[in-house]
């Protein structure tokens, strides 16, 4: 048996589905590929809390999402930067940039309601849940041969494009034989809700330490969405505290600037590895998101760069009104995604070395660059725009919330 599309899309994540919507826009025929049933969310769509730059907002705004959100998203309007042990700190304010706020932030499930409830206006989408990515096949007639299993046995998809947009251990990357290299931060990460005594005012908390990030991101229910990086070794034992022991170790590390922790939710716990894609395209095919590079979350730009990446692939195509899989269009797309890739790659990368290293020789160092980053207008601006997703060659959607 043997489907046609212009693109095939492996992976139904926030990714995959955003790429999905962009392209209906385009009047494409498009096969989305999903590990899960009709009915149900990918895991990916728990209770963690995503951090959308002002470029996303505008993005999924215009593709029609932000406005399925069941639950108000909280806005960031002031950013506050500091680490222990080292002296000086870095407030940003959207204010001072004539914004309301550089980005919003909402809870992954919710996110994932809404990206369903997208999907389902969508009239040239095929959905094939549940299915298993099998392989690739050949190219012929401009087209590569996609196998997929279902309830219904193995079947075989034809496509002008093949996305592999299927996460950190990308099946998709596999069967191209594209290597990765793998950095692991011997760190692991904890999200959870948390509430304070006092409700979010709309400033996102940042603290730095020698076993990673903690950070308090203020959600739209009176709730802050926490991340709190451990030593490896030490996940475990963390991961046993009962909840006022646990809330406790929150508090020393954050200090009292949001207040008192008085209650925390569920604790889910993700260990921190950086994957890298040696290369993003092959033969009528193409990497994004996770399945292209998972990166620290330091500054929350995971999903922010995989949704760029999205976007730039729905423009070129719809610039291009032609064969999307046509190798000058992949390389087009390469160079074009290359400088936000990479600057945001060195960015998280850099700063969770940097930050996470304890040797005393750099704390000194560490205290002046807060204290530069402080006062420095020049820097705060790079900071900002980089927090906002206005890196490189922003797509259009991301510029505008208007249709």
């Amino acid at each position: 048996m043997s489907d046609l599309h212009d693109v095939v899309i492996v992976g139904g994540g926030l990714v995959g589905a955003s790429l999905a919507i962009a392209l209906d826009r385009l009047g494409l025929d498009v096969g989305l590929v999903e590990a899960t049933p009709a009915g149900a969310l990918p895991a990916v769509f728990d209770q963690r809390n995503l951090s959308f730059a002002a470029a996303t907002v505008n993005a999924l705004t215009a593709l029609g999402v932000m406005q399925r959100l069941q639950g108000p998203p909280g806005p960031i309007r002031r950013i506050h930067v500091s680490r222990a042990g080292d002296f000086g700190r870095v407030l940003l304010d959207a204010g001072d940039y004539g914004r309301d706020a550089f980005g919003q932030v909402v809870v992954a499930r919710d996110f994932g309601h809404a990206l369903e409830a997208r999907l389902g206006d969508l009239q040239r989408l095929t959905r094939y849940r549940p299915a298993t990515f099998v392989g690739l096949g050949d190219c012929a007639d401009g087209r590569r041969e996609v196998r997929i299993a279902d309830a219904s046995g193995e079947r075989r998809l034809r496509a002008r494009l093949v996305v592999g947009a299927d996460g950190t251990r990308s099946a998709v990357r596999q069967a191209l034989g594209i290597e990765a290299s793998e950095h692991d931060y011997l760190q692991t990460l904890f999200v959870a809700r948390v509430r304070t005594a006092k409700a979010p005012d709309g400033t996102a908390w940042e603290r730095f330490t020698d076993t990673g990030p903690t950070a308090l991101l203020p959600r739209g229910d009176r709730h802050y969405g926490l991340v709190h990086g451990v030593a490896r070794d030490a996940a475990d034992a963390v991961q046993a505290l009962d909840d006022s022991a646990w809330l406790q170790r929150v508090q020393a590390v954050l200090g009292w600037r949001a207040g008192r922790l008085l209650e925390s939710g569920p604790r889910s716990a993700y260990p921190l590895i950086q994957v890298l894609a040696r290369h993003l395209v092959g033969e009528r095919a193409l990497l994004l998101g996770n399945a292209a590079q998972t990166i620290h979350p330091l500054g929350a730009q995971g999903f922010n760069l995989g949704l760029r990446d999205a976007l730039t692939l729905a423009e070129l195509i719809g610039d291009a009104a032609r064969d999307p899989g046509a190798d000058d269009l992949l390389q087009a797309y390469v160079q074009r995604r290359a400088p936000d890739r990479e600057q945001t790659l060195a960015f998280s990368d850099g700063l969770a070395r940097l930050t996470g290293n304890p040797a005393p020789l750099l704390r000194p160092l560490r205290s002046l660059g807060l204290v530069a980053a402080a006062q420095a207008a020049p820097l705060q601006s790079f900071l900002v725009g980089g927090a906002m997703g206005f890196r490189g060659q922003v797509p259009a959607l991301c510029r505008s919330q208007v249709q």
